[in-house]
């Protein structure tokens, strides 16, 4: 058996069978029949998918005790070759088939479906609130999670405390075809008991409210820490598998071209608008007018000056050099957080220039393996792009007003090509044309082709 060699012809045999009586293997060509005929052995067993075989019919007996030693065999024979996983279509269990034939009647969602909009009650100034929830419950991944019902609470099942026990039941609400106004009260608390710097009725920045959200929702996830020792994912839990990607920010030193490299996790990438507060070129003191304006600034190397220099290890001393981030790994969902509130000593102001970006987005050109390999200040590379960097558009958040007086609305992606307006409890149509026209805040896309894990 461990050759598969007929013990009568001593062939090899892709249909080798295992007499369940006796110890024999024969071939399934003949000599295993014949066997069975002469000891009165009916029952076989296949030893390469591991089915019973009843020769005195002719036909395999499908029991699910043998069915399930033989995928366990199967599971132990890949892990010892260092293969992965072996794919099972899904099966429900005892829990879910409950639910299927309690719940016999679903719903098929059809092209115009409107099951997963919901507006938003305005509870006083919380326009940035709703149009980040929006953005979150539109994320495909993080949907998908949530209507798993994939969440093991931390905190004893008690929603009161748990962020992602309302967030879970708050994707419940959005697609179970109520399409009334949701009141986000319980979410609002749980926001002011977990990032006490948002609490109060004042208007709040939607991005500093979007990292906060996140960082509470990572903090009551459960996720282990990775086996394969990467240091860019300190955690496994849903939110670091969508939104965390890696920066790697390369120092070169000026005098003896020594490179230190880190790499740090990020959820988002902050994009200047103004001109480049460092650079001393025509060039460097230009406007950005496209999200690939700001990615190719971004993705520049900087020189940092005589007023920062830092210790090269190969030096020994302390030397100028430049800078450069680059993308190393990229997260599920790029966010892109489009600076447009400038703060200093002297004034506060708003950025209302358009920036152009679209629908759909290659990050190749930003990869610290194309980048750095094309250390130019145009940012034009004359690498092939990758598929697995290529982006789709699904939310987009703006603000409309000046600085003080302003509002927060959001154009979320339902299906593959129906765009809404979400403004407070007003959902409306909307086209591609009116996404892309938009000022653009924050940014949201999700990778088009995911990697099998």
């Amino acid at each position: 058996a461990k050759w598969c060699v007929c013990s009568v012809c001593g062939t090899h045999s892709p249909r080798l069978h295992a007499c369940l009586h006796c110890v024999h293997f024969a071939c399934y060509q003949g000599h295993i029949q014949d066997h069975s005929a002469s000891m009165q052995h009916n029952l076989v067993v296949d030893v390469e998918q591991g089915q019973v075989l009843c020769v005195a019919c002719g036909d395999y007996v499908y029991d699910t005790d043998v069915g399930r030693i033989a995928q366990a065999c199967r599971e132990k024979s890949r892990r010892s070759l260092g293969l992965d996983t072996e794919y099972r279509a899904w099966e429900p269990d005892q829990v879910e088939m409950t639910l299927l034939q309690a719940n016999p009647k679903r719903r098929r969602p059809t092209a115009n479906s409107t099951i997963g909009l919901r507006g938003l009650i305005n509870l006083g100034n919380t326009c940035f609130m709703s149009c980040i929830i929006q953005a979150l419950t539109h994320t495909p991944l993080l949907r998908d999670y949530f209507l798993s019902d994939k969440h093991v609470c931390q905190f004893n099942n008690d929603s009161t405390r748990c962020l992602v026990c309302e967030i879970s039941r708050l994707f419940q609400e959005f697609y179970s075809g109520n399409k009334a106004p949701l009141i986000l009260h319980k979410l609002l608390h749980l926001i002011w008991t977990h990032a006490r710097h948002l609490a109060g009725y004042e208007q709040q920045d939607a991005h500093e409210f979007f990292i906060a959200a996140l960082d509470v929702l990572h903090r009551h996830c459960q996720g282990n820490p990775p086996s394969n020792g990467d240091s860019t994912h300190t955690c496994s839990c849903i939110i670091d598998q969508i939104f965390t990607g890696g920066l790697q920010s390369d120092v070169v030193c000026q005098a003896c071209n020594g490179v230190s490299t880190t790499i740090d996790p990020f959820w988002d990438i902050s994009l200047d608008l103004g001109p480049c507060p460092y650079g001393t070129s025509k060039a460097d003191k230009t406007v950005p007018t496209s999200l690939a304006d700001c990615l190719d600034r971004f993705t520049r190397p900087e020189h940092l000056g005589s007023s920062a220099k830092i210790k090269c290890s190969g030096c020994q001393s302390y030397q100028e050099s430049t800078k450069q981030l680059t993308m190393k790994k990229l997260p599920i969902v790029c966010s892109f957080h489009l600076k447009r509130f400038e703060h200093s000593n002297r004034l506060h102001k708003k950025i209302s220039t358009f920036i152009s970006f679209p629908e759909h987005l290659d990050m190749t050109p930003f990869m610290s393996n194309r980048r750095n390999n094309n250390n130019n200040h145009n940012g034009v590379t004359t690498h092939p792009t990758d598929i697995n960097n290529r982006y789709s558009l699904f939310a987009v958040v703006n603000h409309v007003g000046s600085l003080d007086a302003g509002h927060y609305t959001a154009y979320v992606r339902q299906h593959r090509d129906q765009w809404y307006k979400c403004d407070d409890h007003m959902i409306t149509r909307a086209t591609i044309q009116d996404v892309l026209q938009s000022e653009g805040y924050l940014l949201f896309y999700h990778k088009q082709i995911l990697e099998y894990d």
